[in-house]
């Protein structure tokens, strides 16, 4: 029976070990935590000192030990309680001032009771305890429920501040568990022995169960004392935790399954210096083996890890942004810390190649506006020369002495002279800003109108072409003509890309809140550089006479008028495909 009692209690102690190890490494920085950490561990001390003295009393060291103890840790737990109603759950600053006139008795109390001021006598003899209390006591006692109720008062208070939320269910669980608590021990240790019955005094440190209890419940489902972060959402088993029960899983088997034999093996003939001897050598050795499985845990938990996230951070610190930390998932900080990491990589390499891509197109925005104003002056420079050739040619034509021969020479003149005005009309075109006439349009009627425009060339209809354009996409606020323009100048280009025939694909899409439009073909497709200049005015592929460089980058300013992007993207094995995106209109 003793054996059971004395488990009961060793249990008790654990129980309240886990719970202040709980609440204080859930936030060590906040003053609540520290506090009821603190008043936790007063519990603790009280349960142990009544585990030591009524089961493993020594008479040679008398029961005034434990009186003073007794004393001393009821005092400071209600200094930690007082301390806890302050500071909850606000994590208020203490009130030094205050707590220096509230604790200021303490000064002299605890002292009597160290030195046995407090009683006249006490004894615990043949298993029976017995103490006279001295008039001090009473003064003691009376100042120990002062704060506890000043504390409960504070807490009621504070309870009815917040009443209808969250901190009022915490608050209202503590003072549940202070009310149990506080009249179950009343009654062992102050009521029951007033008139001389001690008989539930040695079982007063297992009336802390049902607040223990209510503590845990109010953890778990009013998050009483936890810091409340980010991490939350990710529902972890914190490293902190799996650390605890690694170690919990380590030492005690081994406690077990080494010190316990090896205990009985050196004692077993009596406690002897050679026993002793034996002992503390082979516990040392046999220690080895769990601590060194502790170590092998924690690398593997922790030091591991880390070293990887570590050697992917000096990756992405040398350059090679988008490197990732090599970790199977895990369900605490280190693997939220590894998941995040690798988003984060993978992030500032998309936004890397993104602001790449916003550069070439800044680059390419300044290029076109030089090139506007250096064509809108050659256009007019070589516009009035050609009017005044055009009409000179006119006139020689019509006489009639001209032989055949000066006839067909007149003709290619005239011919390459309207070859000169579409080039200056392309460049009139590219230089001019002028604002697109928007208006609600489909792009399901835009793509078939220039689909009919392209069709009466005869070398497009030799391309097979495959449309997959829904008719409920959202409406786009555009030039419905100038849109018509870019398709058709993206479709003419790629009939140029495939002067034997081949395959044309048309697809348009919701994105987000954007409609991309695809135009992809089947023909020689364009290499980096190509990809890189094509919306150059004045580069292209063709071959002489057959482009002027300007299709492109005519599509290039319309679509960034309408608040859009293009861009050339590698298409089916050997073709490419130009990308049109444009806001949905809001």
């Amino acid at each position: 029976m003793l054996l059971m009692f004395a488990f009961f209690q060793l249990a008790v102690v654990i129980l309240l070990v886990l719970l202040g190890f709980f609440v204080f490494v859930n936030d060590p920085r906040s003053r609540a935590n520290q506090t009821f950490g603190g008043f936790i561990a007063f519990l603790a001390f009280w349960t142990t000192k009544d585990l030591v003295f009524w089961n493993f009393n020594d008479a040679a060291f008398g029961a005034g030990w434990w009186a003073a103890a007794s004393f001393v840790t009821a005092l400071l737990l209600q200094f930690a309680l007082v301390i806890f109603a302050w500071v909850f759950p606000e994590n208020n600053r203490i009130p030094r001032e205050r707590a220096a006139i509230f604790f200021a008795p303490g000064i002299v109390f605890i002292p009597a009771a160290l030195f046995g001021y407090l009683w006249e006598s006490v004894e615990y003899v043949d298993g029976r305890f017995d103490i006279s209390l001295a008039p001090l006591a009473y003064f003691f006692v009376g100042y120990v429920y002062f704060l506890f109720f000043y504390g409960f008062a504070v807490l009621i208070g504070k309870y009815r501040l917040y009443a209808g939320t969250q901190r009022a269910k915490q608050i209202g669980a503590i003072i549940l568990a202070l009310a149990i608590t506080g009249v179950l021990k009343t009654l062992a240790n102050l009521v029951l022995p007033y008139f001389d019955q001690y008989e539930l005094l040695p079982y007063s440190s297992l009336f802390v169960i049902p607040g223990v209890l209510i503590y845990a419940y109010a953890i778990t489902n009013f998050k009483l004392l936890s810091l409340q972060t980010a991490l939350d959402r990710f529902r972890l088993f914190p490293i902190t935790y799996k650390i605890a029960v690694s170690i919990a899983a380590v030492a005690v088997p081994s406690f077990f399954i080494f010190q316990v034999p090896i205990a009985w093996w050196a004692f077993r003939d009596g406690m002897t210096p050679f026993a002793w001897q034996k002992y503390l050598i082979f516990s040392i050795i046999s220690a080895l083996v769990p601590n060194l499985l502790l170590l092998l845990m924690i690398v593997r938990s922790v030091s591991r890890p880390l070293q990887r996230i570590t050697l992917a951070a000096i990756e992405v610190t040398n350059g090679r942004y988008g490197a990732e930390a090599d970790l199977r998932k895990s369900n605490d900080e280190i693997g939220v810390l590894a998941s995040s990491f690798n988003e984060m990589s993978r992030k500032m390499a998309e936004d890397l190649e993104r602001l790449r891509r916003m550069n070439e197109q800044l680059q390419r925005a300044d290029r076109l506006a030089a090139m506007g104003t250096l064509a809108t002056g050659v256009a007019h420079e070589v516009n009035n020369p050609l009017a005044s050739i055009s009409s000179l040619i006119q006139l020689v034509r019509s006489r009639k002495d001209n032989d055949p021969e000066t006839i067909e020479d007149l003709d290619l003149v005239a011919a390459q002279i309207e070859r000169i005005k579409r080039v200056t009309h392309d460049l009139t075109d590219f230089s001019r800003s002028r604002p697109p006439g928007r208006a609600l349009i489909n792009v399901r009627d835009v793509v078939n109108s220039s689909l009919q425009l392209a069709n009466y060339d005869a070398s497009f209809n030799r391309l097979e072409i495959h449309t997959r354009v829904p008719a409920e996409l959202p409406q786009i606020l555009a030039d419905a003509s100038q849109l018509q323009q870019v398709l058709l100048n993206l479709f003419l280009n790629a009939r140029d890309a495939m002067p034997e025939g081949g395959m044309l694909e048309i697809k348009a899409e919701s994105s987000g809140n954007t409609v991309r439009i695809s135009v992809a073909d089947s023909g020689s497709g364009f290499d980096e550089h190509v990809s890189r200049n094509a919306f150059d005015p004045f580069f292209t592929t063709k071959p002489a006479g057959k482009g002027t460089g300007l299709g492109l980058a005519v599509c290039y300013g319309i679509v960034t008028a309408h608040g859009g992007t293009i861009e050339i993207r590698s298409g089916a094995p050997g073709g490419a495909e130009i990308v049109i995106e444009l806001p949905i209109a809001q």
